[in-house]
């Protein structure tokens, strides 16, 4: 891979390929083939982030192997998400490794230590903070700073207007619930800023599982808020900290 990549290069240097057609092969780079997994190396390149290991149904091993391939390719860091105690302690061995049980996330070789922005990640009840964690976690994984505001929910109003100034400072926030997934449109009404809803699963049984929480918050009446899948943390902590980097530039 280095060395078709050295090769393009010095094609671009001697004219013999144009600015546009060089950057349209970095883009569409080979894969790195492991036979049970094709490393998307190039990722980062075309997206702006590396790509991430999702750990669940993987071996220790698979994983081992996959971020070591993306570490090859130069990656500094790398995320690892839904990621057992069990194969967390195996790869634990071989990877610099910073395992969070709460919210399932390894990282390997540590967060970066500048993060920019304002996301704020809040919860409805103590039991959304596991799904809350996975969001900041990879949101901070992603170069954002993060404010954390659990146990914010509707049930005690207060609790949440206590934190307006952080709410209306914030450049986009994760407002992760359960229950009736009410913060959310809450939430919407306060701040300025996208808010990405997130609902979980907790609640009794005619909340079906979070069914009852994501249905609630794709029909809220407060407009700029977003809703991912049941329990999706990780989608939107990663689709914060793009938000909040876009924010960033302006």
């Amino acid at each position: 891979m280095a060395n078709d990549t050295r090769e393009l290069l010095e094609a671009l240097k001697a004219g013999e390929v144009s600015v546009d057609e060089a950057l349209l092969r970095l883009k569409t780079a080979p894969f790195t083939d492991l036979g049970f997994a094709k490393v998307d190396t190039h990722r980062a390149l075309r997206q702006g982030t590396a790509e991430v290991i999702y750990g669940a149904g993987k071996t220790p091993q698979q994983i081992l192997q996959i971020a070591k391939a993306l570490l090859a390719q130069g990656e500094k860091r790398v995320l690892i998400t839904r990621l057992g105690a069990e194969s967390a302690e195996a790869l634990s061995a071989e990877l610099e490794l910073d395992y969070r049980e709460a919210a399932r996330i390894g990282i390997v070789d540590g967060l970066p230590e500048s993060r920019r922005g304002s996301i704020v990640v809040a919860t409805g009840g103590t039991s959304d903070i596991s799904v809350a964690e996975e969001a900041a976690l990879t949101a901070e994984f992603f170069g954002g700073s993060v404010t954390r505001l659990y146990d914010v929910g509707v049930a005690g109003l207060h609790r949440l207007l206590a934190h307006l100034d952080t709410l209306c400072s914030a450049s986009v926030i994760v407002a992760v619930a359960g229950m009736e997934g009410a913060l959310a449109s809450v939430i919407g009404g306060l701040a300025d800023c996208p808010v990405i809803a997130v609902p979980t699963s907790v609640g009794y049984g005619a909340s079906f599982g979070g069914l009852s929480a994501l249905l609630s918050m794709l029909n809220s009446c407060a407009a700029g808020v977003s809703v991912v899948n049941i329990d999706n943390g990780f989608g939107a902590g990663y689709l914060a900290a793009k938000i909040n980097a876009g924010r960033e530039v302006k």
